[in-house]
């Protein structure tokens, strides 16, 4: 009989036959399809024996798995129960899966904020934080999209895209003539964007603005922010980046706006936040909830204010 170790394994390959999609369970967990399918595959060679057909079509579930398939949706239907009546989390611990670039560049500059205002909570975030990760739902989910039109939802704030360069390059990009100021330089994009048709891309931006004339759809694809800005620090290239999650970095200094603020455009897509029925019964989890939506829409009104100061 598999010890407790397996509970993650099992958990994953719950959700994977649920979803019908090893990335649709990574989301749900906050991994990468690739950790989640190692999770499987550590329970399958514990085992001995293939728990999942991989096709076309999605996955399945083999013979042996679905002989137990029922048992183990049960078995995490009642998990789910158990959680609910002794509540895993404690009341000072907030769980919290989230859009990994919106967790690391806009919520981490502000959580000492809060921290400072509730210095007992500890947070999980993303299955990293002051308490380890429990199974069951977490308190807090927040994606960039639509919502979901489940539970409690809040719109926290769209973002304004405006292209992102190193320090170095912008002094670069000054010097040259208009029309040339882009010729040469790498365009960065980034694929996070791609589901919100009023998102713009470089394409879109150098057609309504000019700055340069050749190939601007050319370019290296990053589906992080983060993992793209590390190119931008080593002056590899400029994105066209959501202001309201570099605007700490751009404060500092580290990164710059080399051209007018006028010259971008908002997403149509805002980052969403949906929270646990029953979890904001909890002091912590309510203060958190209240807090995070103030500072979105904190966050939107400054850059409204900052276009508006603009013209």
């Amino acid at each position: 009989m598999p010890n407790v170790s397996h509970l993650r394994s099992l958990q994953a390959l719950e959700l994977a036959v649920r979803t019908g999609s090893l990335k649709s369970a990574a989301d749900a967990l906050a991994l990468t399809p690739a950790a989640l399918g190692q999770r499987i595959k550590q329970l399958e060679d514990y085992l001995g024996y293939d728990l999942l057909v991989r096709g076309r079509s999605g996955i399945r579930p083999t013979r042996e798995l679905d002989a137990a398939l029922a048992h183990l949706r049960a078995a995490f239907r009642e998990l789910d129960t158990v959680s609910g009546i002794l509540d895993f989390q404690k009341a000072h611990e907030i769980h919290i899966v989230a859009d990994t670039d919106w967790a690391e560049l806009w919520l981490k500059p502000r959580l000492p904020a809060f921290r400072k205002l509730q210095p007992n909570t500890r947070f999980c975030i993303n299955g990293v934080g002051d308490v380890p990760v429990r199974l069951g739902q977490a308190d807090c989910k927040i994606w960039f999209g639509e919502p979901n039109g489940e539970g409690e939802e809040h719109a926290l704030f769209r973002d304004y895209l405006v292209p992102v360069s190193s320090p170095a390059n912008n002094s670069r990009i000054s010097n040259l003539a208009r029309d040339e100021r882009l010729e040469g330089f790498p365009l960065l994009h980034l694929d996070c964007y791609k589901l919100d048709h009023e998102a713009i891309g470089w394409p879109d931006w150098v057609a309504r603005h000019g700055y340069r004339t050749t190939a601007p759809e050319r370019g290296i694809r990053y589906l992080r922010i983060v993992h793209a800005l590390e190119a931008v620090y080593s002056d590899a290239g400029l994105i066209l980046c959501g202001l309201a999650l570099v605007s700490e970095i751009v404060r500092q200094g580290a990164l710059s706006l080399p051209f007018p603020l006028s010259q971008g455009a908002w997403t149509g897509h805002s980052y969403q936040a949906w929270f646990r029925e029953g979890a904001t019964r909890r002091g912590q989890v309510a203060q958190f909830r209240d807090w995070l939506v103030r500072e979105g829409k904190k966050s939107e009104r400054q850059i409204a204010d900052a276009l508006g100061s603009t013209g």
